[in-house]
């Protein structure tokens, strides 16, 4: 019998701290019933990670069940439809093939001396004493390091960071008339933009992300240009929200949960395990929705195709069967496990990115500033199921430039 539950995902209790509901239903069995929400949930790790690489659960609606969205969201979802995210084979299948093409590992490592020499230039930058650490650190470093990465203008960051906060505001619970419509109006100008950098590319080639996306081959396969917007602000938006809330939950954990965070960051080792439990311990996204594509019976419950299913990451992340003492930061686990940016077929392709940026930026921070303090206890905003601060107020204490 499958327990239901009750928790509005807009009280603020709730906002601020999800983690006494998520372990108030461990007792419940695999699935629950998320009252609120009208589908059923799961936070329970072996589930999660299970229905994450079960090809009988999907991103995309199955054919017939898909949803219908009013008109005025036209443009909006007109552009998710060529979205990887949103999509299943052979389709996603296709797309992914060719992003990887473009979007390689050894791109992605020759990123390193820039990530730095940025870190050490935001730094500089720093007012005297205090800083919100939201805007003059964790927002600029993904936002600047894609710009880059894709070959669009660096100072067009700001106006990118408004388009990407109006489009992602589409997938959180505050979500009314004047969100929509200015999710439509973001989603107008940023495909303008980034088709107009798409089209000189063709004419213009540089060695940049768009530009290897136009020449991704996968045997006479190519993308189209509505797939290379919808892909070009995938990677901004996506990898933008993701990393911003990684960067600013970790360092607002290691602040509270160590006593000296500059001592987890004194070898490549030990920075790569504290990344990873930083991501396990206050990752950027809470849930991911998946669609039953076929009649199933799983997890003693019978399924029925166009069901959706409610994967709680960071519930899952949080398993006393999978870590122990999980409400713990401890950089002996090196978060190993962690499902924070999903697994399976729609595993983020910008995790590698992700990553980096916080395993070469968060040495450097802790190292410039180590006796860093936070100003108050940082409030996080109302933008379930992402989890990210409203600011990140230190005190930076005594700058260390040994």
């Amino acid at each position: 019998m499958i327990k239901t539950f009750h928790q509005d995902p807009r009280d603020p209790s709730f906002v601020q701290n999800p983690y006494p509901f998520y372990d108030s239903l461990r007792d419940a069995g695999p699935l629950f019933h998320w009252q609120d929400y009208g589908f059923l949930c799961s936070v329970e790790h072996k589930t999660v990670n299970a229905i994450l690489r079960d090809r009988r659960f999907g991103r995309e609606a199955p054919e017939g069940f898909q949803p219908v969205h009013p008109a005025h969201l036209k443009p909006f979802y007109d552009l998710e439809k060529h979205s990887l995210l949103e999509l299943e084979p052979p389709t996603h299948t296709r797309i992914r093939s060719l992003l990887v093409r473009a979007f390689t590992n050894r791109r992605i490592a020759a990123l390193e001396p820039q990530i730095e020499a940025l870190t050490h230039t935001l730094i500089e930058y720093f007012p005297k004493e205090e800083v919100d650490l939201l805007p003059a650190f964790c927002e600029k470093i993904p936002i600047i390091i894609i710009s880059r990465l894709l070959g669009v203008p660096e100072e067009m960051a700001d106006q990118m960071l408004v388009w990407s906060h109006d489009m992602v505001s589409m997938y959180q619970v505050r979500r009314d008339r004047a969100v929509e419509d200015a999710a439509v109006k973001a989603t107008l100008e940023f495909s303008a933009f980034i088709r107009e950098y798409v089209e000189a590319r063709r004419s213009a080639p540089r060695d940049d992300l768009i530009t290897h996306l136009i020449a991704a081959n996968d045997d006479g396969e190519k993308l189209s240009s509505d797939e290379l917007v919808s892909t070009c602000i995938l990677l901004l938006n996506a990898g933008h929200e993701a990393t911003v809330h990684g960067f600013s939950n970790a360092i607002k954990a290691l602040l509270e949960e160590s006593a000296t965070p500059s001592q987890h960051f004194l070898t490549p080792e030990s920075t790569v395990q504290m990344v990873e439990e930083t991501l396990r311990f206050d990752p950027p996204l809470h849930m991911f929705t998946r669609y039953a594509m076929q009649d199933i019976t799983a997890f003693g419950h019978d399924f029925k195709t166009g069901d959706v299913i409610g994967l709680i990451l960071a519930g899952a992340n949080h398993d006393p069967t999978k870590f122990e003492c999980p409400a713990k930061l401890d950089v002996a686990r090196g978060g190993i496990g962690n499902l924070s940016f999903g697994a399976g077929l729609h595993f983020c392709i910008g995790t590698p990115l992700a990553k980096l940026e916080m395993s070469v930026a968060l040495p450097i921070l802790f190292a410039k500033y180590p006796d860093m303090k936070l100003v108050a206890p940082p409030v996080y905003a109302d933008r379930y199921h992402f989890r990210g601060l409203e600011t990140l107020r230190v005190n930076l204490g005594v700058k260390n430039d040994g």
